[in-house]
């Protein structure tokens, strides 16, 4: 792919927009804090510098999550218009595998894992090895404990990275006998998006954009809240039909 391609990020914290033709970002931009996703102002911001319009780029890339609820979606919505009003073409791949990617760039290909912080003692973890033209998944993104990840694979990382595994360090130093790594010190998300979508086993192609959703992890709390006050899914929600 040599046209641009615009990669979005709001799985944590961390949001970030970067622009460029897979595998590099010629621009970028990342704001920190909670609640403090300006998507649509990142991304003028990234496309600005290149002197670019939407219309001018070939697709975006979206991180698939897991992660923040409410980030995701309003990363999310903001593609999801772009598109439906371009007709660019759309990809998701997991947060966690651009957090891991970032991780392992100066590495060869060994075991990776990446951690976002889920709460009630629990991370968004997933595991990974980085080939020079394939990702390889080994433990594919769930919601669990340190240990409970540790417990799932008999393989033990080289680095784990992430706010969760910032949250629990003794718990990931004593699995992967390494510190954790902090999101802050390595790329942003977005950039790494870019620099793995054309990787086999790192995307899915989004072709109902209507319909199409991020990789949540789990219920919004206020979601949980709602179904345990009323006996029964909430109306229109994933669930609505189990």
């Amino acid at each position: 792919m040599s046209a641009p391609w615009l990669a979005i990020d709001t799985a944590t914290d961390l949001a970030s927009v970067a622009v460029g033709a897979p595998p590099g970002a010629q621009s970028g931009a990342h704001v920190q804090g909670a609640r403090r996703h300006e998507i649509v102002q990142l991304i003028a911001f990234a496309l600005s510098p290149l002197g670019l319009r939407p219309a001018d780029l070939e697709g975006v890339v979206l991180g698939d999550g897991p992660g923040s609820f409410t980030g995701l979606r309003i990363g999310w919505a903001a593609a999801k218009g772009l598109v439906q009003e371009t007709g660019l073409a759309l990809r998701a791949v997991p947060s966690l595998m651009a957090a891991a990617a970032g991780a392992a760039l100066k590495l060869d290909p060994v075991p990776v894992a990446a951690c976002f912080d889920a709460l009630r003692g629990q991370v968004y973890g997933a595991l990974y090895v980085f080939h020079p033209g394939h990702v390889e998944t080994l433990v594919p993104p769930a919601v669990m404990t340190i240990p409970e990840f540790a417990d799932r694979t008999s393989v033990r990382p080289k680095l784990v990275v992430g706010d969760g595994a910032m949250r629990y360090p003794g718990e990931v130093e004593r699995w992967s006998g390494a510190a954790p790594v902090p999101l802050e010190s390595l790329p942003p998300l977005a950039a790494m998006l870019l620099a793995i979508v054309t990787r086999e086993g790192a995307a899915r192609t989004i072709d109902d954009v209507l319909t199409a959703e991020p990789v949540y992890g789990r219920l919004a709390e206020a979601q949980v809240k709602w179904e345990a006050r009323h006996g029964r899914p909430l109306p229109d929600s994933p669930g609505a039909s189990r």
